[in-house]
């Protein structure tokens, strides 16, 4: 064994034209104070550059020894030999090489180990920097390494830059606060550094179409970055940004096929292959492309590859680096492009039994089977409308081919009820009329309901989000009629129609229907039609001035917001709304006015939507109260002109010339009397028991009630009619003529 090592080996390699400084890098790597760190990323990430440049101003900190690395050295006794070489320039009472037999486990414990720890020591500072760490895979040469890192001594510092995600002893180190790392995502270029080394290639600045797409395919990796804008600088047409970035892409391509893709197994190159049609990576889906290994290999990959990129979903869940994902495309379509249809059918048929629709309809339709990709739309959507998200039912329409979904009726009522979910009445009034014009005999969509039938309930709800409440109420009662009870066809025609009931005033019949919607969408497990039925029944019961019933109702419709988690969709506005009136009544404005801004909030967020115009105007009528309570007239005005502004806008606004016209030019509220139907029946009893002498105990027991229940009910009777004893409760029920 030779224990000569070639100098070029023992300095820092020459720097690239065109260096672009790195301050922000620079300034870490100095700020570091941990006796290890390490840089791990993959080929070309500007790893070796940056340290190069750095090693020059170690000065102030002491020598610098290099050691750049490779797979010769990937025994034990040559990897110390090159390693005692490096740094005996600056520790020359070690030895240059080992000595004897060279390197055994004996002799690395109780000799060659101790003598390292003693000699680097005690000293002026020194770094050493081992740079292409990835070579070294020898099992006693990784562990002499983690024995050697674990043990350094004061003032010596060790750099490692590496391919790979290193394993031992980091973990150890890490937890110990002994390391300080440098990852892909730390070393990629930000785009104001990309912008100044394309500058620098092409010797004046890019557009910012070329640099915004640049950067985009590169992510900012370096490598990518630079031989893409080498290409652009060689190119005879700089006005064919396409063309240019084509061939830097190719460019590129080829840099990873030699760098990556060609230094894998066979094993490892075939799954990267099979699973570069998904766009996440994750032991399940890779599994079912690539086999029983798939979840070993993901790992595996992930940490000596790097170019797979870790996403949020999961700790074991990547993505490919877009310039890798390239790469893999050209490969499988060159290689195996017959293989491409039944990846991804392989893939669809995982997602569909996983319920990933947005993933199974992609990978149905890239591999050819729209009649699968339609029933994955239609088995998914009614959940996901159901859960408040329309937009992602209007992104799996959107994976489809435009012509496929206009051709099918059921797929049209579907794009309707995704824009209903979202808010937009008139997209979805566009889709019914195709809707009508392709629908042929008795097909069904969603639970329950043929596509004729689903679409009078989806022109019912979307005349209500357009204020047509006139027109809703006429086509709601035959709506209502043709869907089954305990669907969710059903809960939104029952809604529909009761909300059209409700603002023209006819509450008693509002109430029935939106009662039956409660149930028909507690029984068809329809998040969004449950939220608005039961926000509107609050409005209901409040308007009809049934108080304790439209606390109950409050309740449950912001448990209902909270437990679907639709707290900031449009449907929730109504019962925020409910709960801010009723705070009022009780004269806890603070509180009403948290209320009050969340509905505001939601309306805010979506200006175009917000549900009907009726709802939009009572939250300015609540507004125009809540700051007539304050006292705050200008505040009241302005939110009341709101009210009658939007009501303008509705077919008939019913309700609202109610509540205008009571309030009249005058903006101030004066505090609503307490009536009769504000206390519930017991509580009427005790009030008209605390007339008398009786304690609360001597109430109890003549009312058959526990002395608990007395006191329960003798704090609700003050609280409604703002008393603080039970001389002022008996008197102002007398004044307000309850008793």
């Amino acid at each position: 064994m030779t224990s000569s090592v070639a100098t070029f080996k023992l300095q820092p390699p020459a720097q690239p034209p065109h260096l672009l400084t790195r301050p922000r890098l620079l300034r870490r790597l100095d700020a570091a104070t941990e006796p290890v760190v390490v840089l791990s990323a993959p080929a070309g990430a500007g790893k070796t550059v940056l340290l190069t440049e750095w090693a020059q101003g170690l000065a102030a900190r002491g020598e610098c020894a290099w050691l750049s690395l490779d797979a010769y050295d990937n025994a034990p006794g040559r990897l110390w030999s090159c390693i005692l070489r490096a740094v005996h320039h600056a520790r020359p009472n070690l030895p240059g090489r080992l000595d004897g037999d060279g390197w055994t486990v004996d002799a690395w414990l109780e000799e060659i180990l101790p003598g390292l720890v003693t000699g680097l020591g005690g000293e002026a500072p020194l770094t050493l920097i081992l740079d292409g760490l990835e070579s070294i895979t020898d099992a006693d040469a990784v562990r002499s390494l983690a024995d050697f890192l674990t043990r350094l001594p004061p003032g010596f510092r060790v750099v490692l830059s590496t391919r790979h995600m290193p394993g031992s002893p980091l973990p150890t180190l890490r937890a110990r606060g002994l390391i300080a790392e440098l990852a892909l995502h730390d070393l990629a270029f930000t785009p104001e550094e990309a912008q100044a080394v394309l500058t620098g290639l092409l010797g004046s600045a890019p557009t910012e179409d070329a640099s915004r797409a640049l950067y985009r395919a590169t992510e900012g990796w370096a490598a990518g970055l630079c031989i893409m804008g080498r290409t652009l600088a060689r190119s005879a047409n700089e006005a064919d940004t396409e063309g240019n970035l084509v061939r830097g892409g190719q460019a590129v391509t080829e840099y990873l096929a030699t760098e990556v893709l060609d230094r894998l197994t066979a094993e490892e190159r075939r799954f990267l292959l099979r699973t570069s049609v998904l766009d996440e990576l994750s032991t399940g889906p890779c599994r079912a492309l690539a086999g029983d290994r798939a979840g070993v290999l993901l790992r595996e990959l992930a940490r000596t590859v790097q170019l797979l990129v870790p996403v949020a979903a999961g700790p074991s869940a990547y993505r490919h680096h877009r310039a890798l994902s390239s790469l893999l495309s050209d490969v499988l379509g060159s290689e195996a492009s017959d293989a491409l249809v039944s990846l991804h059918r392989s893939a669809a048929q995982w997602y569909s039994r996983q319920g990933e629709t947005t993933a199974a309809v992609r990978h149905w339709t890239l591999g050819g089977d729209e009649t699968a990709a339609v029933a994955s739309v239609l088995d998914g959507w009614e959940k996901a409308i159901a859960a408040g998200r329309g937009a992602r039912v209007s992104q799996w329409l959107d994976l489809l081919p435009p012509r496929t979904v206009a051709a099918d009726a059921r797929l049209c009522v579907v794009a309707a009820m995704a824009a209903l979910s979202g808010g937009a009445p008139e997209t979805a009034r566009r889709w019914l009329d195709v809707a009508r014009l392709r629908q042929t005999g008795s097909e069904t969509v969603g639970e329950g309901g043929t596509v004729s039938d689903a679409a009078a309930v989806a022109q019912v709800v979307a005349c209500c989000l357009k204020g047509e409440v006139l027109t809703a109420g006429r086509l709601g009662e035959a709506a209502v009629a043709g869907t089954l009870p305990l669907t969710a066809w059903r809960a939104l025609a029952c809604t529909a129609r009761g909300a059209a009931l409700l603002w023209t005033c006819r509450y008693e019949e509002a109430e029935t229907l939106l009662g039956e919607a409660t149930r028909d969408a507690h029984a068809a497990g329809h998040g969004l039609a449950l939220v608005r039925a039961l926000g509107l029944r609050t409005l209901c019961a409040l308007l009809a001035g049934r108080h304790e019933l439209a606390r109950v109702l409050s309740d449950e419709a912001l448990e209902a917001v909270e437990a679907v988690g639709l707290s900031r969709h449009f449907v929730s506005v109504a019962a925020y709304i409910g709960r801010a009136a009723l705070l009022l009544e009780e004269g806890r404005t603070e509180e009403a006015e948290v209320a009050l801004a969340g509905a505001e909030a939601v309306l805010a967020g979506s200006p175009g939507t917000g549900g009907e115009p009726h709802v939009r105007a009572l939250c300015h009528f609540t507004r125009s109260r809540l700051e007539s309570a304050r006292r705050n007239t200008d505040a009241a005005r302005e939110a009341r002109e709101a009210a009658e502004r939007a009501a303008a806008r509705c077919e008939a606004p019913g309700v609202l010339t109610v509540l205008l016209g009571r309030a009249g030019r005058e903006t101030a509220v004066a505090p609503t009397a307490p009536r009769p139907q504000d206390l519930s029946v017991g509580e009427r009893r005790v009030l008209r028991a605390l007339c008398g002498p009786l304690t609360l105990r001597e109430i109890a027991s003549e009312l058959y009630v526990s002395h608990n229940t007395v006191k329960t009910q003798v704090r609700a009777i003050f609280r409604k009619l703002d008393a603080h004893d039970r001389g002022g409760a008996v008197a102002r029920a007398r004044e307000s003529g309850v008793l």
